[in-house]
């Protein structure tokens, strides 16, 4: 290594790419582009699978009433859509900007953990498992809060 290259390592600044590795990183980003295009798919599957949750709801006796497994079933169909749809971020935010941005991993992390939290059957579960959700979802907060304070996002100009 050149004192130039050694000088651009120390800091932190890209090194020039030998071909093997600009190949290895070219078919990464293919293989996000395909993860891309699929979770795009899944995100409509997931919402046919709403429309459906709730058309079968509703079209049973008594019509077009819910009860409250009925409302709780459709909330994680619908943030199951949601989690989706920010995994789908999280791979546009790598292809844009050739690597993930922790808020948006901790963001995907929390609703993930929201969801779990809304369709818990709390007759079923351990308190020793409420308390540890609970503690993850607190833990993930935190998390998500040090990282926006301590990086904020600039504001964007009116109209954008």
């Amino acid at each position: 290594m050149n004192g130039q290259e050694a000088d651009t390592e120390a800091s932190g600044k890209a090194i020039p790419d030998e071909p093997l590795i600009r190949h290895l990183r070219g078919s990464i980003r293919h293989a996000a582009r395909v993860l891309a295009v699929l979770m795009v798919l899944v995100i409509w599957w997931g919402v046919a699978d709403v429309v459906y949750v709730l058309y079968s709801r509703v079209s049973v006796h008594p019509y077009y009433l819910l009860e409250i497994s009925d409302i709780l079933a459709t909330f994680g169909a619908f943030m199951a859509v949601l989690i989706a749809i920010e995994v789908f971020v999280n791979i546009v935010s790598y292809l844009q900007e050739d690597g993930l941005h922790l808020d948006i991993v901790l963001a995907t992390a929390y609703m993930a953990v929201l969801r779990k939290i809304v369709i818990l059957d709390y007759k079923e579960i351990s308190p020793d498992y409420v308390y540890a959700t609970a503690a993850l979802a607190l833990a993930l907060s935190v998390g998500y809060w040090l990282t926006r304070s301590l990086h904020p996002i600039p504001a964007r100009p009116p109209g954008q």
